[in-house]
């Protein structure tokens, strides 16, 4: 059996930063999210892993998390809410993207 990984990208107001959102589990390319209200589903074996999703130069902070066999690991994705976020991340890039577990 397998498990399954959630990513939701949602945003309540306007996004700043939009276009595609790649998604890298374990270091490899796992596919994208292109639009706001978009979910992929992305199946994977139980274990350790790590996500990070970015576009261009600008990325997420990287999040470890464990999967057991079944399970449905799901996790929020954005661009920046706010401006000072924004302007933040032409400096810091990986605070250009949020990206909460759910």
């Amino acid at each position: 059996m397998s498990a399954t990984l959630r990513v939701i990208r949602r945003h309540p107001l306007m996004e700043l930063r939009r276009g595609p959102f790649e998604i890298e589990l374990d270091g490899n390319s796992a596919g994208s999210i292109n639009k706001i209200d978009e979910t992929v589903e992305i199946p994977l074996e139980p274990g350790q892993h790590t996500l990070r999703i970015h576009t261009g130069r600008y990325s997420s902070p990287e999040r470890s998390f464990t999967s057991a066999d079944g399970e449905l690991v799901s996790f929020r994705t954005r661009g920046p809410l706010i401006w000072p976020v924004y302007v933040t991340s032409l400096v810091a890039p990986n605070v250009g993207i949020s990206l909460k577990r759910e």
